[in-house]
């Protein structure tokens, strides 16, 4: 492990996705690698990843918004259901045929590969350096912690067909799916709002509040397993939870937890790499790059298609989110479904699940940030602040007040006379200067005071003004040509009539609607989930959705184009 970090380094910046360092570690550490370790504990390899990855979700599900629920729900289902199903059928028929074995095995081996992997897809899209659009980020995000359910469930269901006698019926099939989901969701909504209750009513030592979610977290994750329901639907949403509840401690339980995370998942990868044999992959090589490219580029697609026709999806972004079917741990760990049960052939499954994985990290999570670029669907980032902490969160009567630390990336801007002369108090109306520190040294501000790049503003501020304030020190962000390349020279609010912006810009009125909004525009071309980045053209200028309250649409960026 200690190796494995300090490669780190270097494989980020050639591009190389954080988790195969572990992987290739793990297999230099074993029988044929230089580490000499002989170890075939499948048991041990199976206990330990569905701790990990149950803690790999519970870290994802605090970090996603459920303002990305807003647009990313009911697509992210469709994938996490249907399509793992649709995924399963076309690589099972296709495997089926290349391996000339029986449908049935060539299904079980299409329900190994047939989820995205949580691990991969959080830390990629986290670690790209890229900012997706709320559409695109929030469907990949959500579907990657909602679908290992529906794979573990085809998984466990033909691995014992394949045992028994007994046919299984389409009735029996779902019941147990209904059966999973509904306890995992069910159990998971409750854990999390009874977690929610602890954490505010329970006082702690600071450093034991993430080990009491993680303990908590495993605790649902195993009893929901025990009673018939979804261990890793539930503990999501726990997370989710937790992550979206209004807690004091959140900021330092999300770095710890981020911690935890990166254990859990290298400390899989390792062992999940010392199980493998390298030269056994090479057994079945070609037939595993066959059925590897034809999940890649032909099932995974498909099936994306399909599953995104009722929802208001660009080309670009289906294209994307079909590349960004990372495969990790998750088919690993579901291949040990057969091992363990004894299945003939199971050892086969196993290195052609192995061989795919390793072709997807290459192959895509080496090209999310790449792809996304050329396909256009990032959005700039958004100024915020680098520290924040709550110092008062008071939940019956709505009152909060935290500090934030900023970083000022300007020249010569000012902080403004209303900040500067407001004295601190017991009721914080506007925002309060704290400090201004430059190059380690506080100093005193005035109206007179320019500040530098590189200069750091501590301030008191309802969670509210945040925005508003960070675009203050951000204006060398905002003013980039990045950010007016994409949102436009100018901003306009969304309220603004468009027969207005018709006259400035010279906009036929033939056909404009008095009475319609700039926002009613966009929404009535675009649908009802409209995201920042969304935009359309009105005669010669280009409307781009700059900023979003909810379902309301605030500021949109304006374009000149030539006719």
């Amino acid at each position: 492990m200690l190796v494995s970090i300090l490669a780190s380094s270097f494989t980020v910046r050639v591009g190389l996705p954080l988790l195969l360092v572990f992987l290739g570690m793990g297999m230099l550490a074993g029988e044929e690698g230089i580490g000499g370790l002989d170890f075939d504990n499948t048991n041990l390899s199976f206990f330990v990843g569905n701790l990990a990855l149950a803690v790999i979700l519970l870290d994802g599900g605090m970090q996603t918004k459920t303002s990305t629920f807003r647009v990313a729900l009911w697509p992210s289902l469709s994938l996490a259901t249907l399509g793992v199903v649709f995924t399963t059928a076309s690589v099972g028929a296709f495997a089926a045929w290349l391996l000339d074995v029986p449908l049935i095995y060539g299904l079980l081996l299409g329900s190994i590969v047939g989820s995205t992997d949580a691990a991969a897809v959080f830390s990629l899209l986290r670690n790209s350096g890229v900012k997706l659009n709320e559409r695109v980020g929030g469907t990949l995000e959500i579907e990657s912690g909602a679908n290992d359910p529906m794979a573990i469930l085809l998984v466990v269901m033909l691995t014992g067909l394949m045992q028994s006698a007994d046919p299984l019926t389409v009735w029996a099939f779902l019941g147990q799916m209904v059966q999973q989901f509904a306890i995992g969701i069910i159990l998971g909504l409750l854990g999390g709002k009874l977690l929610l209750l602890v954490l505010r009513r329970v006082p702690l030592i600071e450093g034991l509040y993430a080990l009491l979610i993680i303990s908590f977290g495993l605790a649902t994750f195993s009893g929901v397993n025990m009673i018939g329901g979804s261990g890793f639907l539930a503990v999501y949403l726990v997370g989710l939870t937790v992550g979206n509840g209004r807690i004091k401690q959140l900021d330092a339980i999300s770095q710890v937890m981020d911690g935890l995370a990166w254990l859990a998942q290298a400390g899989m990868f390792l062992l999940l790499g010392l199980l493998v044999t390298p030269s056994s992959l090479l057994t079945h090589g070609l037939q595993a790059l066959a059925i590897a490219a034809f999940l890649i580029f032909i099932a995974r697609p498909l099936a994306v298609f399909i599953c995104l026709i009722p929802f208001d999806f660009r080309w670009p972004e289906r294209f994307y989110i079909s590349w960004v079917g990372l495969r990790g741990a998750v088919p690993i760990v579901l291949a040990l479904y057969p091992v363990i049960a004894g299945l003939t052939n199971a050892e086969l499954l196993f290195e052609i699940t192995f061989t795919v994985v390793l072709i997807s990290l290459l192959l895509q999570g080496s090209t999310v940030p790449h792809m996304a670029r050329w396909l256009n669907i990032i959005v700039p980032p958004v100024p915020e602040p680098i520290t924040r902490f709550s110092l008062i969160d008071d939940l019956e009567s709505h009152h909060s007040l935290e500090l934030y630390e900023f970083l000022v990336q300007a020249e010569g801007v000012r902080i403004p006379l209303s900040i500067v002369q407001n004295v601190p108090s017991a009721t914080v109306s506007t925002p309060q200067l704290v400090s201004l520190v430059r190059e380690g040294q506080p100093i005193v501000v005035n109206a007179d005071t320019l500040l530098k790049s590189g200069d750091r503003i501590w301030m008191l501020l309802h969670p509210g003004d945040v925005n508003d304030v960070a675009q203050i020190f951000s204006q060398k962000a905002s003013g980039s040509f990045l950010l007016q390349n994409f949102f436009g020279e100018f901003a306009v609010r969304g309220d603004a009539p468009l027969i207005d912006l018709a006259k400035v810009y010279g906009v036929p009125l033939d056909g404009v609607d008095p009475q319609e909004t700039a926002a009613q525009l966009l929404q009535r071309q675009l649908g009802k989930n409209v995201v920042v980045g969304d935009r359309v053209r009105f005669g010669n200028i280009r409307l781009t959705v700059r900023q979003m309250d909810g379902n309301q649409i605030e500021s949109i960026g304006l374009k000149l184009q030539s006719k």
